[in-house]
């Protein structure tokens, strides 16, 4: 399947007026993010493993590194300013849904997450998604709920700020300092990237 931006790259606005000083910092610290500091090796092993099921990158050379998104996340206090009635404050929540996963894998394979096939991890994924797991292991989560409100929604937010998804889906930053101002259906301004057509 062609690229829709085929060529585009946001960051090759680095240095123009359309990032500010405050930009460069974010989208700097957002691309030297590779490691761990919140979670534990196997927390941080297994969010890796899940993440590349949930949103699978098989042609990035270098893949958006959604564990560590989520580890800087947390290390940096930013848990989010809500939580769902019942569902614990998220850090406690991850962790729990964590183990709730390394628990059905055990339970329905009688291995950990990592050593299963694909597919067996698609399955395991799936129960949780449906909520069909051994509820002990949730200590009063639900699962479907953590796997929709929480595992999803983080994950595909996390994957969407990182510069390297922009510059798939043709988005061209922060509107500040240079801002958007075509804003109609098919508007673009001139620096934003154009699709590729058939």
């Amino acid at each position: 399947m062609a690229a829709r931006y085929a060529g585009y790259d946001v960051l090759a606005k680095w240095d123009t007026p359309a990032f500010n000083d405050a930009t460069r910092r974010a989208l700097a610290e957002r691309l030297a993010l590779h490691g761990r500091r919140f979670f534990t090796q196997a927390e941080f092993d297994l969010i890796h493993l899940v993440a590349e099921r949930l949103v699978p990158q098989p042609d990035r050379p270098e893949p958006i590194p959604l564990a560590a998104l989520l580890d800087d996340y947390f290390a940096e206090g930013r848990a989010g300013g809500y939580r769902l009635d019942g569902v614990p404050h998220l850090p406690e929540a991850w962790r729990i849904g964590l183990a709730g996963v390394a628990a059905e894998a055990e339970r329905r394979h009688h291995a950990p997450f990592a050593a299963l096939s694909p597919e067996a991890r698609d399955e395991v994924l799936a129960a949780v998604q449906a909520g069909d797991v051994d509820p002990a292991a949730w200590r009063g989560v639900d699962p479907a709920l953590f796997f929709r409100n929480t595992l999803l929604k983080i994950a595909v937010g996390l994957y969407y700020a990182h510069p390297a998804a922009w510059s798939e889906i043709g988005f061209g930053g922060p509107a500040s300092p240079q801002g958007y101002v075509r804003l109609g259906p098919d508007d673009r301004d001139p620096w934003e990237a154009a699709e590729t057509r058939p």
